[in-house]
Formats: C-alpha cells, sequence, structure tokens
C-alpha cells in the first residue's frame, strides 16, 4: 500500500480543479486526477506531478462514478480526500422562469448533487478506513456562493448548489453518526474565481473590484488553498466555507 495519503480530485484538469490538485500533491498527496473529455491534458498533468494517475469518467452517468471510485483506490490501495470538485453549470436569467426548462433542472442536478453524494457512497468504505492510519477520512465539496445567496448563472444552478451544501451538513452528521470519527464532510463555496471561464463576466468582475473588502475575484490558488486546509484540519466538519472575498458582508 503506498504510504502517502491518497486524494481523488475530479473536474482536476484546468481552473479550481487543478489548482486544489496541484496544491495537495505539493502538501504530499498522491493524486488521482479526473475529467470527462481532456484526456490528453490529464495524462499530461499526471505525468508532471509525479505521483500522480489520472481516470477519465462521465459522472453523469452513474456506471462511470463506480468505476471511477473503484478504479482510484485500486491505484494506490487506499483513499484519504476525496474533493468533488466537478460540476457544470448553465446561463439562464433568473427571471426567465420558462427557460430553466426540466431538462436543465435534471442535468444539474445529475451532476451536481446526486454525483457527489454516490462517489461519497462508494467510496466510504476506503475513506472510512482512513482513520485506522490515524487520520479520519475528509471529503471536501466544491459549491458555489450561489447555493448560500440568491445569486449565480441560472436558478437551477444556485438550488443544486444549495443542495450540495445541506448534503453537507446532512453527511457530516450521518457519517459520524455512523463512522464517528473516521468520515469529515466539509465544503468550500467560491464567488467569482478568475478562470478562463469567467474571462468575459465583465460586470461581475466589477462588482468584485468595488464592492468586496479583498477588491478582486478570486484565483484557483485562494480556493485551492481553502480546501487544502479544510483537508488538514481534523477537527472541522459539516463546515461551508464561503470564499467570496467579503462580498457577502456589504
Amino acid at each position: 500500500m503506498n504510504a502517502a495519503p491518497v486524494a481523488l480530485v475530479t473536474g482536476s484538469t484546468s481552473g479550481i480543479g487543478a489548482a486544489v490538485a496541484r496544491r495537495l500533491s505539493a502538501d504530499g498527496y498522491a493524486v488521482i486526477l479526473h475529467s470527462r473529455s481532456s484526456v490528453d491534458v490529464g495524462r499530461a498533468m499526471a505525468a508532471e506531478l509525479g505521483m500522480a494517475n489520472y481516470i477519465q469518467a462521465d459522472l453523469a452517468v452513474d456506471a462511470d462514478r463506480v468505476r471511477l471510485v473503484r478504479d482510484a483506490v485500486a491505484l494506490w490501495g487506499r483513499l484519504d480526500l476525496l474533493v468533488n470538485n466537478a460540476g457544470i453549470s448553465r446561463v439562464v436569467p433568473h427571471g426567465d422562469l420558462q427557460a430553466a426548462t426540466p431538462e436543465i433542472w435534471q442535468e444539474l442536478h445529475e451532476v451536481n448533487v446526486i454525483a457527489p453524494f454516490r462517489l461519497i457512497a462508494e467510496a466510504e468504505a476506503a475513506l472510512g478506513a482512513a482513520a485506522d492510519r490515524g487520520r479520519p477520512g475528509c471529503v471536501v465539496n466544491v459549491s458555489s456562493h450561489a447555493g448560500v445567496r440568491p445569486k449565480g448563472a441560472s436558478i437551477p444552478y444556485a438550488a443544486s448548489k444549495a443542495a450540495l451544501n445541506h448534503m453537507t451538513r446532512l453527511l457530516a452528521l450521518s457519517l459520524a453518526l455512523s463512522l464517528a470519527p473516521r468520515i469529515r464532510v466539509n465544503a468550500v463555496a467560491p464567488g467569482l474565481v478568475d478562470t478562463p471561464l469567467t474571462a468575459d463576466w465583465t460586470a461581475a468582475q466589477q462588482l468584485w473590484r468595488e464592492r468586496s473588502p479583498m477588491r478582486r475575484a478570486a484565483q484557483p490558488q485562494d480556493i485551492a488553498q481553502a480546501v487544502a486546509l479544510l483537508a488538514a484540519s481534523d477537527y472541522v466538519t459539516g463546515e461551508i466555507l464561503l470564499l467570496d472575498g467579503g462580498l457577502n458582508l456589504t
């Protein structure tokens, strides 16, 4: 069995997920990278990090979720940390109720809520076994400030992240009651993060520069630092760490 702790980071070939994977690798984790489609990028990143592997899986498909966890555990013989970073969004004006179709609701809920739950369920035994090595297993879900405040790209997206937040708390309690204190479950809830996806969100960029106490959007490394903090904090569970540079205070 690998001596280093092992982390599976979903959606980890770009943006926040890539920053999290790099930070955990620097912190001494063996990292399992994942994406739905960017296979070449994932393999190259695994080679770059060294103590890393890549697994492709479509988290909208339950068989792929099961395979991802099974193959991840098989690679290193253990799993200490699961970072549920992968998610999807759809831009729909909040006032256009007809545009928020049942298909959009179902698509976002499947990937943003059901997939993280199923990955945690499949990884439960491996994460629980981490406690036998001296530290509880850990789950960090990557949510959004849209799940805390009435904001976000669409109402279905915001509602899916609110569901992820509440699921985080429910699992922190239920897993502690059944496996105490073997698995911790927390979430980070970023606001605007500077990534290629948000490069043309000029209104949001201006909002963060003018109204947030930190006067800027987050960098992916800021979110990675918070994930690493939660991974290292053995007494913290059931928390939703809001990372919006203080915008919620205004």
